[in-house]
């Protein structure tokens, strides 16, 4: 009869196992106090620190921007111009600010639409009305400019099927300008600033940031840049009250679209061909807001302040960062 054998693994084996968690026979071995103070840098109690997160998200979004910039150079090296091109670029600039955003929806375990654009409020009611308060909006203003003697309508520059062809063109265009600056400055940047902030701090940092956009705009003003920030820190108000980017980004695609079509005025110092009337403007041009547009007008500050109290008593209640630091629920 054989005699019973002593366990044939060595004592340093057996402490090897027991160090590791993956045996299943102690914890794991503790972290060094080095190692530790590394980890919180980069790792908070929900996760990859929100700074970092949005640092991830800017290197991909400036690579893509990057990566878009190499065929627009050689399309201009080569003499492509227009309006198509101008499309062209833009749709690209949507999907630099949105791609990273459905990467990092994937690394945070975040559905996309809590980055301010759900799918299934796509072009509802907030949409809509959002496009309606953004025309009527600019109406207003431009029909005090011409009570004041300071705009005139002109007449039509475009006749027959011309006015449907660039109304529907300038109408995408607007409407993709309004997707890629929303959700640049209001969507995924909003989202994870808002989460180590708060929704009013982060809103006063990106609204000022949207301004400064707007310094590469030609012909701009110090009174232009101060009126897009303000219009950027309204949209936010809609983004809090709304719970969602789609009132904004209608607003936007038809305030922009009213401007450089409907009534032919300069957008943000440009001028737009195929628009639809040889409308002009008279006076000061604090008033006019001369090479930049009814927004670079002073009389734009009332208009600002004047949605903002309308739109805070028809839409009163908070969707959008509601409780305690990190400020944020998302109301879909």
């Amino acid at each position: 009869m054989d005699e019973p054998r002593e366990s044939s693994t060595p004592d340093t084996e057996r402490a090897a196992q027991s160090a590791h968690p993956e045996y299943g026979l102690a914890s794991p071995v503790p972290l060094s106090l080095f190692e530790e103070r590394v980890r919180r840098v980069f790792i908070g109690p929900d996760g990859l620190r929100a700074g970092w997160r949005l640092l991830l998200y800017a290197a991909m979004a400036r690579a893509l921007y990057s990566f878009l910039g190499v065929p627009l150079y050689y399309a201009h090296q080569y003499g492509v111009r227009g309006i198509w091109l101008e499309m062209v670029t833009e749709l690209g600039l949507v999907f630099v600010a949105a791609a990273p955003a459905l990467v990092m929806a994937k690394v945070e375990g975040q559905p996309f639409g809590s980055y301010g654009l759900p799918w299934r409020s796509a072009f509802g009611k907030p949409f809509w009305v959002g496009m309606l308060w953004g025309v009527a909006s600019l109406t207003v203003l431009l029909l005090v400019m011409h009570g004041a003697g300071l705009f005139d309508f002109g007449r039509l520059a475009l006749h027959g099927a011309r006015v449907l062809k660039f109304a529907a063109f300038w109408g995408v265009f607007f409407l993709l300008v309004g997707f890629y600056e929303e959700f640049l400055m209001r969507g995924y940047t909003q989202f994870t600033i808002t989460q180590t902030l708060g929704f009013w701090p982060a809103a006063i940092v990106l609204s000022i940031e949207f301004g400064a956009l707007h310094l590469a705009n030609p012909g701009e003003t110090w009174v232009g840049l101060i009126g897009a920030g303000l219009i950027g820190f309204f949209f936010c108000l809609t983004l809090r009250r709304t719970g969602n980017l789609w009132f904004a980004v209608g607003f936007h695609a038809s305030w922009d679209w009213g401007e450089s079509y409907l009534y032919s005025v300069p957008d943000s110092g440009g001028m737009s061909p195929g628009h639809l009337l040889n409308s002009s403007f008279h006076g000061s041009r604090w008033l006019t807001g001369g090479s930049v547009g009814p927004e670079g007008s002073v009389l734009v500050f009332v208009l600002i302040a004047l949605l903002w109290v309308v739109f805070d008593r028809v839409y009163p209640e908070v969707k959008y960062g509601v409780g305690g630091k990190p400020e944020f629920t998302i109301a879909n």
